[in-house]
């Protein structure tokens, strides 16, 4: 068996493992040559590219309104309960009884003053008067007839939308008395104007004591009416009845705290969103927004900035998510939403604020964006 010298064994590894390693080097320096060859095309050609911004300009935390805001109404006067009319889903109009308080005192003090403004009436006739007086005399009778004319009116609309709701009584009972009720407001009104005009002639005797003791009557009558209308309370616009927490038998009170009816038009609706400090010099009125609900993970709402609050202000949205500083101060903004989407008023959404380069563009909010409640998380390249 041959033997080989240690030697020599030695000098052939050697020469191999030379071989082996020269042999990579050369391969790492072409991998590294074309990379850097690579890597300055890659950047040559971004810089000749247009610079890109991100689509949305901020982001914001919203919440759903009518589009005039959510109104809670509230009694003018304390007062037992006796009917609620509306009911939750109802369409209204402006002017329609949605709750009914006990008006039985105050009836029997409108009795009383008509009364006695009958018989003070009646005084003042037996007293001839001729020439402006008379004149006045006509327009002050005439003005106060259409008054009492007008509360009437009010009453029986009252009184037919009751009987509609009921099953007693018709739509079209309903229409004709709001028929009668805007003829009658419009009697009133121009019945007033001319007395205002009458009074102000020149040469106007000032009134004697009988003219004056029935126009104090008169007053005590319109007071009382008045006191009676507080007790009705009644849609302020046309609208729908969001929601209804008063119950017959309980007692209405005067304060912002105890609503009686939740109302709001939501024949098209709006959004609410709180814009954080630091984003308020992007927003601008006539921007495009998209809104996004957790309700429709897979639809978009695009709408259009109308209003900016003239001064920031502390947060009022609840956040579900990381908790805001407490020093935080936002700009209340309002977006007015296109057409009429399925979103149900006080949802609580994320607002996504385009920016003007990318107005157009139908981008999907970025990934970063959070639960409804939260501010989610917006890059500008800049």
């Amino acid at each position: 068996m041959l033997k080989l010298d240690p030697t020599v064994s030695t000098l052939s590894a050697a020469g191999v493992l030379a071989i082996a390693t020269s042999v990579m080097l050369n391969w790492a320096a072409t991998s590294i040559g074309q990379q850097t060859m690579s890597l300055a095309s890659d950047s040559a050609h971004a810089a000749d590219a247009p610079s890109s911004r991100a689509p949305w300009a901020a982001s914001a935390t919203g919440r759903v309104e009518p589009k005039d805001g959510e109104i809670r109404i509230t009694a003018q006067s304390p007062g037992k309960i006796v009917e609620v009319v509306g009911k939750t889903n109802d369409r209204v109009v402006a002017g329609d009884l949605l709750v009914l308080l006990d008006d039985d005192d105050l009836m029997a003090k409108l009795t009383q003053a008509m009364s006695e403004a009958l018989v003070r009436d009646r005084e003042r006739e037996e007293e001839p008067v001729k020439g402006l007086a008379l004149e006045r005399r006509v327009a002050e009778d005439t003005s106060s007839a259409s008054d009492r004319a007008l509360f009437r009116a009010r009453l029986a609309v009252d009184d037919a939308a009751r009987k509609a709701k009921s099953g007693e009584g018709t739509a079209d009972a309903v229409t004709a008395a709001r028929e009668k009720l805007a003829a009658a407001e419009k009697k009133a009104a121009s019945d007033r104007e001319a007395l205002e005009k009458v009074s102000a002639k020149d040469g106007m005797p000032l009134p004697t004591r009988l003219e004056s003791a029935l126009t104090s009557a008169r007053a005590d009558i319109s007071q009382v009416e008045t006191a009676i209308e507080k007790t009705r309370i009644r849609a302020p616009a046309d609208g729908t009845v969001l929601n209804v927490w008063a119950k017959a038998g309980e007692t209405a009170a005067p304060s912002p705290d105890a609503a009686l009816v939740l109302f709001g038009d939501i024949s098209s609706l709006r959004v609410r969103a709180e814009v954080e400090e630091r984003d308020v010099v992007k927003i601008r009125v006539g921007q495009r927004a998209v809104v996004r609900a957790d309700a429709f993970p897979d639809r978009d709402f695009e709408g259009v900035v109308t209003q900016l609050a003239p001064a920031l202000g502390p947060p009022r949205i609840t956040t579900r998510g990381p908790r805001r500083p407490n020093d935080v101060e936002v700009l209340e903004v309002l977006i007015s939403l296109d057409g009429l989407p399925p979103l149900l008023t006080g949802m609580r959404v994320d607002a996504f604020f385009r920016n003007d380069t990318s107005a157009g563009a139908s981008s999907q909010p970025p990934e970063t964006s959070v639960a409804p409640g939260a501010t989610a998380a917006v890059t500008n390249d800049k």
